[in-house]
This record gives structure tokens, sequence and C-alpha cells, in this order.
């Protein structure tokens, strides 16, 4: 295989990971979110606020069925495209999916203060990001452990992972 989808829940660490994983495999690396606001010239958050969730899920399949004819690439996920339109099948047919797994704990430290605004997360308080955490990753997890790797992020060291994941691409 010679695609790498990295998913995981908003704020694990998808698109660091997946820029150096990237590199050391000699591979491209395409970040979904960035690929969408470039292609629409429109900030995620902007395009939920006027068009909705709906019509980006459908945009973002779009922009994910694209990378099935691009190879030797990672591809980081935004957190919930795993749940729309058979994406999770399709990249597990497409290439090496890995979800990138962290306690509700470590994501909502990482959430409470990020520059970039998330639409799903904006305007909420601890408590209230902590549900709409739980209730989402609930929600997720049946598609997220469909991945053909699991790796607990919190607490590896970069160089490990990057390994790992270049050891399970390999066989």
């Amino acid at each position: 295989m010679n695609k790498v989808y990295l998913i995981g829940f908003m704020g694990v660490g998808k698109s660091s990971i997946g820029k150096k994983l990237a590199r050391e495999l000699g591979y491209n690396f395409i970040d979904l979110d960035d690929a969408f606001e470039k292609k629409y010239k429109i900030s995620i958050h902007r395009f939920f606020e006027k068009y909705g969730e709906e019509l980006f899920r459908e945009l973002e399949y779009q922009l994910l069925t694209s990378t099935f004819k691009i190879s030797n690439v990672v591809v980081a996920t935004g957190g919930g495209t795993v749940c729309y339109h058979d994406a999770m099948g399709q990249m597990n047919l497409n290439g090496l999916t890995v979800y990138l797994k962290m306690p509700v704990g470590g994501i909502v430290e990482r959430l409470k203060n990020v520059q970039r605004k998330r639409p799903l997360i904006t305007g909420k308080n601890e408590t209230e990001l902590l549900n709409t955490i739980i209730e989402r990753l609930d929600n997720r997890l049946p598609y997220y452990q469909m991945a053909g790797i699991t790796l607990d992020v919190i607490d590896i060291d970069m160089t490990e992972l990057v390994e790992r994941i270049k050891k399970e691409h390999n066989e």
C-alpha cells in the first residue's frame, strides 16, 4: 500500500504526525482540512456557519476520494471524515488506516486553547467541551476501530510512532 490515512478525533495530532511520517516515508502529505480551505477559499469554521455540516461532509468526501488516485501519500483526515459516505471502508480499500487514539482528558487539554477555530467546539466552556468530546467520540469510535492500526499517541515518542507506522506499513 502506498497510502496512509490518519484518522482520529480533532486535536490528537493527525497533521503534525502526518507531516513527519510523510517525510520519513518519502511521501507527500495532504491535510484534508487545509486542502478543503484552499480549494473552496473559505475556512472550515466559516463554511460550517454559512452552509452547514451536511454540504461540508459531501465536499470533504469528494476531496477524500481524489486522494485514492494519488500514490505515495499520507493523508490527515478530519475527525469526522470516517463517519460519512462509507469513507472508512473506502480508505481501508485504498490504503492503510491508522487510528491515532488519545484519552478524552488529553483531547480536552489539547483543544482548550486551540489556535484554529473548530466549528464543533467553538464557544464551549470546559464542561461543554468535555461533553461534546465524549458524545462525538462515542459516535465515532465504531468507525475508528475499523482502522488497520490503532496507536495510543499520548505517551509515545514521535520517533517510535513513525517507526511503528513504517513497520506496519511495510508488512
